[in-house]
Parts: structure tokens; sequence; C-alpha cells
């Protein structure tokens, strides 16, 4: 787990939580807090990954493409 750091500047509060959710949501937290909060049947978490693997393929695909 790494360490999230966010700076309140001119104690703007709501600029400073957006910036932490946003952080928070880019790792990942929320997703993996969510996939621990209830049981994953072995069916559903092969079904999830192998999902999550062709997500990645085709984003991958997607920059080849853009940068071709």
């Amino acid at each position: 787990m790494k360490e999230i750091t966010v700076r309140v500047q001119d104690n703007d509060l709501e600029k400073a939580m957006r910036i932490l959710k946003k952080k928070i949501q880019n790792d990942g937290l929320f997703k993996r807090l969510k996939l621990k909060k209830s049981y994953e049947k072995p069916s559903e978490y092969r079904r999830r990954k192998e999902r999550e693997a062709l997500r990645r393929q085709r984003i991958a695909a997607a920059r080849r493409k853009r940068f071709q």
C-alpha cells in the first residue's frame, strides 16, 4: 500500500477533498474495498479477471493504433 498525500492550500478543503478522491480512485482503492466487502465465488472471480484482461488488451490495442 502506498501513501497518498494531499496538500491543503488557503484552507480550501473542498478542492483538497476532490483531489484526494481522484487520487484514491486512480489508485484503485475503492475498487479493492468493494471487492473485499463480500464473498466472490471462484467462477465469478475467474470471469471478472478475464473481463479485466480483455479490457486491458482493448486499451493497449487502441493506444498502439493511435501511435502508429
